[in-house]
């Protein structure tokens, strides 16, 4: 009985050492969603620019449609910062678009995706982040 208490112990204090260490390798930093979007909008997916800041997809059930935002960790001078968005597979050119100099954030921009799956992209002054053929249905 020793043992298995002792085994117990060991798993317990190993799992909060890890989840101490993956919540310290967190970046504070990391950008959130702040409803550029709109109402109605919550976020389905996300993912990271690099270390510049992260691109959100956002869907609205009763319209059907998607949202992407592209936002930086923190605004500051205007640099390039772009998103895209299209249905799978995206051919040569992003559907929906927006790309400029900005301080914060590019978007947000929309698209009819309703059970379709969707290529969604951010770039942040040539640093790319995003997900291709997600979200279907």
């Amino acid at each position: 009985m020793k043992l298995v208490r002792t085994t117990a112990a060991t798993v317990a204090v190993t799992a909060a050492v890890t989840a101490g260490a993956l919540a310290a390798a967190t970046p504070a930093y990391a950008a959130t969603y702040g409803g550029e979007c709109g109402s109605g909008y919550g976020v389905v997916n996300s993912a990271a620019i690099g270390s510049k800041g992260t691109v959100f997809l956002t869907y609205n059930a009763a319209t059907g449609k998607n949202c992407v935002v592209a936002k930086r960790n923190t605004a500051g001078s205007a640099v390039l910062v772009e998103a895209g968005l299209a249905v799978h597979p995206v051919g040569n050119h992003w559907t929906a678009y927006d790309g400029g100099y900005y301080r914060s954030y590019a978007g947000p921009i929309y698209l009819s995706a309703a059970d379709r799956c969707v290529d969604w992209m951010g770039r942040i002054s040539g640093t790319e982040g995003g997900k291709r053929g997600t979200n279907c249905g």
